[in-house]
């Protein structure tokens, strides 16, 4: 059973091993940066080995795969009425399929990214983390992180690890309107990094490395900030208003600090938090450090779904960054990238 706070008014059980993968990809995809799931409930995994899609059922029986070949790095996918939108960082772009992943049409140029002063961090000295090389803010994009997609089908991006602005476009790509500045007060960003609507159609943006929530309209116009948050890198809503948010480990250790709050003194392990809509809390779990790679917790969560029943899914990137800073074992992380959680309360 999910570990829940004293006050949780839901609850949630693991379906435990899930993911049945194909037969010859038994190391799997390395990460899974993140899930969504289509109007059959099936789920769709943007993974980075072979920087692909995968496609399986509800019960974790796998379909079919795609894109292979196509993206630079994965990073986020939603789906909108059966259309699949996958942000790519590295290259800058979202691109758009059917369900079968049949490419439709691109927003952004793959490698043409606008001046914020980011460039390449690598080598440089980082008091924080590496958006502190972002300057400005600008237009899109520079390494954008995901999008979400309001009922008339227009297109929100966050555009983070490069920039600091979310960018609102129709439904055809035109851009309407690009909000946010780089900074730590009401309406910047240091990283937005995941985002969501409403029912309202309010804009929910993971200000990731500023560890907060922040909530604007449709016109970019800020509503509410909540700070109860670690490190927050995705966000859904479901049916009933609650929002889901995915807060990723922050270890003690340089280039991994906040904006905000600076360094920590101990460390703060990834969990996952639901929140009702006034941003008082419905359920917690995860953060135990000391059991970070058992079923149910979290290296690196870094994308949510909610599917039709309810059912949470949870995408963790836990090879790039548990393995890959030898923060944790490669075996660990490697069993440890999607987690499927069922609605019991």
């Amino acid at each position: 059973m999910a570990t829940t706070t004293d006050e949780a008014t839901i609850e949630f059980e693991l379906v435990p091993n899930w993911e049945k993968c194909p037969e010859g990809e038994e190391y799997r995809h390395m990460d899974v940066a993140d899930v969504a799931c289509d109007s059959q409930d099936r789920v769709y995994l943007h993974t980075r080995k072979g920087e692909r899609v995968m496609v399986y059922d509800e019960d974790g029986n796998f379909i079919r795969k795609w894109g292979d070949g196509v993206f630079a790095r994965a990073h986020g996918i939603a789906i909108h009425d059966d259309v699949v939108y996958c942000t790519d960082d590295q290259d800058s772009v979202v691109r758009v399929f059917d369900l079968d992943g049949n490419f439709q049409w691109m927003l952004g140029s793959p490698r043409q990214v606008t001046d914020t002063g980011y460039g390449s961090f690598r080598g440089k000295t980082i008091a924080i983390h590496h958006n502190e090389f972002v300057e400005r803010a600008a237009g899109p994009f520079n390494c954008c992180c995901n999008v979400a997609i309001a009922r008339n089908g227009d297109i929100f991006v966050a555009d983070g690890y490069g920039n600091a602005r979310i960018h609102h476009f129709d439904k055809d790509g035109t851009l309407l309107n690009s909000w946010g500045d780089v900074g730590t007060g009401p309406g910047q960003f240091h990283l937005p990094h995941g985002i969501a609507l409403d029912g309202q159609e309010n804009v929910i943006v993971c200000d990731r490395e500023n560890d907060r929530i922040q909530i604007f309209t449709r016109e970019g116009e800020l509503k509410a900030i909540w700070t109860d948050i670690l490190r927050p890198t995705d966000v859904v809503v479901d049916k009933d208003g609650l929002i889901y948010v995915s807060e990723l480990w922050r270890p003690v250790e340089a280039g991994q600090g906040s904006f905000v709050h600076g360094f920590a003194d101990h460390d703060l392990p990834g969990r996952v938090t639901i929140f009702h809509p006034d941003g008082t809390i419905a359920a917690r779990w995860g953060a135990d450090s000391d059991n970070r790679s058992a079923p149910g917790n979290f290296i690196a969560p870094h994308g949510l779904a909610i599917d039709s029943k309810g059912s949470l899914y949870v995408a963790e990137v836990s090879c790039s960054f548990g393995a890959g800073f030898n923060r944790i074992g490669l075996d660990e992380c490697l069993n440890h990238q999607i987690q499927k959680f069922r609605r019991v309360r």
